[in-house]
């Protein structure tokens, strides 16, 4: 008998795990007309983001860019701020770049999606001042869920591979935040002028 489920019943079904490969009937993702070029930063979706945006001094400041079909590359360099052990950067922290980077792949195909559920396989230690190259891309779609992969690895694309992710994202609404954010926080992204910057800012929060 778990903490979690005391009673040992059933689990309702949206609190069952769900599977991380597409289906059988799952289709190919589609990457937008107006999606950016091949090779074209993507930004920060919001400037408090822990994971891209530039107002946070602690965060990961990951920089993503568009790759081809419906696939990014990013980066981010560990700092002294994201360990864990110490000269380690902490898992958790390692989890958050690879989600990062698997939430940047709904901008291809302009859809806002949240992550349903994510795995990461740490594969091997990744060191303070370390630059971790990510490349995540999406592996399916059925109905509003995203099935997706990613791979971290040290020091460029042909570097030992760090850390490893397969993410279950389902395409929400706006109303998704607006519902469950602070009123303050999604008061001023909906004032934002810059119509491009206030979409993205809701792109891929959970």
């Amino acid at each position: 008998m778990s903490a979690a489920n005391p009673t040992n019943e059933p689990r309702p079904p949206e609190q069952r795990k769900q599977p991380l490969e597409p289906p059988e009937d799952a289709v190919a993702p589609v990457r937008h007309p107006e999606a950016p070029a091949p090779g074209e930063p993507l930004g920060a979706h919001y400037e408090q983001c822990f994971g891209c945006g530039g107002a946070q001094p602690h965060g990961l400041h990951l920089v993503a860019r568009a790759g081809e079909g419906v696939s990014v590359t990013a980066e981010f360099t560990v700092k002294a701020a994201h360990q864990g052990a110490p000269g380690l950067a902490h898992g958790g922290v390692l989890t958050t770049a690879l989600d990062e980077t698997l939430g940047s792949l709904g901008w291809l195909m302009h859809v806002i999606a949240v992550t349903g559920r994510l795995e990461t396989d740490f594969v091997r230690p990744v060191p303070v001042d370390t630059v971790l190259h990510l490349e995540a891309h999406v592996t399916g779609v059925h109905g509003r869920k995203i099935y997706s992969t990613a791979v971290g690895r040290i020091g460029g694309p042909d570097g030992p591979v760090a850390v490893r992710a397969d993410a279950l994202f389902i395409e929400v609404k706006v109303e998704h935040f607006i519902e469950h954010g602070r009123d303050e926080e999604i008061e001023a992204a909906m004032a934002d002028p810059d119509q491009v910057r206030r979409a993205r800012a809701f792109e891929v929060n959970p």
